[in-house]
């Protein structure tokens, strides 16, 4: 245990794991259980409420202390919901960490094959979600006089992606991460956003495997070739990791940026 965040409170929404038959760690789970192996005192939120309890339960048994809430980011009111939770709880928020997002699942498609209702859903969940959840805590963290938010968006953003709705949502999601940091810097809130490269987790891999009906290893081994740094994909504690620096005082001076967690991917032109 450590105490880089030592008295601070951090609601991790997305802090389940998406259902899947691998080892693999998703990239909530672990941020909100390196949260609490440095101190923070974590509210772990998911929509489904037995996912975010186990995350709890891993947290618990290495000595750190959350709880569990269920939450439907697509709903206003459950984001309200969730603040006035963690206030209730613990009396402030620190670190507000949004990692929810999907893709496929939700139906993503070509623009030419999207239909309305997928684009509608992903939207929901990959960008207003957010929107909420900040509408909610700032004014909590202005009254502080001080916080931290870390959105997840993705390197789907700069990169060649095949789907229409989530790369737009995470390229939107940067701006307005950008927007969020310099409307709140006065207040010593800081805003930052981690664009993850090809990562080795549940939602990444076991989904794609399901949604394409194709084995779990031919997937993970056809991303793992695309990653410059050592051919493997990285994982759910690579983006804890990155996650954890931007939520310390170490990066007190540090704000609207936007970090590529990518093994090198991004460096490479043409």
């Amino acid at each position: 245990m450590g105490d880089r965040l030592k008295g601070k409170v951090a609601i991790v929404v997305g802090a389940g794991q998406a259902p899947g038959s691998s080892p693999a760690i998703g990239n909530g789970r672990a941020t909100a259980m390196l949260f609490a192996r440095e101190g923070a005192k974590v509210l772990a939120v998911d929509l489904r409420l037995d996912s975010a309890q186990e995350t709890v339960a891993k947290i618990e048994g290495e000595g750190g202390e959350a709880a569990a809430l269920a939450a439907d980011v697509t709903d206003e009111a459950s984001m309200q919901a969730m603040v006035a939770a963690c206030v209730e709880r613990f009396g402030r928020i620190d670190i507000l960490h949004n990692n929810v997002g999907i893709s496929v699942e939700g139906g993503d498609a070509p623009i030419t094959e999207i239909t309305s209702d997928s684009f509608d859903r992903i939207v929901a969940v990959n960008l207003r979600s957010i929107v909420f959840a900040c509408k909610h805590a700032l004014p909590v963290m202005q009254a502080q006089g001080g916080g931290a938010i870390i959105n997840i968006s993705s390197m789907a953003a700069q990169n060649t992606y095949p789907w229409v709705t989530y790369k737009a949502t995470k390229s939107a999601m940067i701006e307005m991460t950008r927007q969020i940091a310099i409307q709140n810097a006065e207040y010593g809130i800081r805003a930052n956003v981690i664009l993850p490269g090809l990562m080795d987790t549940p939602m990444a891999v076991d989904r794609r495997a399901e949604a394409f009906d194709r084995p779990r290893a031919d997937i993970a081994a056809e991303r793992d070739a695309k990653v410059p740094l050592k051919g493997k994909m990285g994982t759910g504690w690579d983006i804890a990791h990155a996650a954890l620096f931007l939520a310390s005082d170490e990066a007190g001076f540090i704000t609207g940026v936007a970090l590529p967690v990518d093994g090198g991917s991004s460096c490479r032109v043409g």
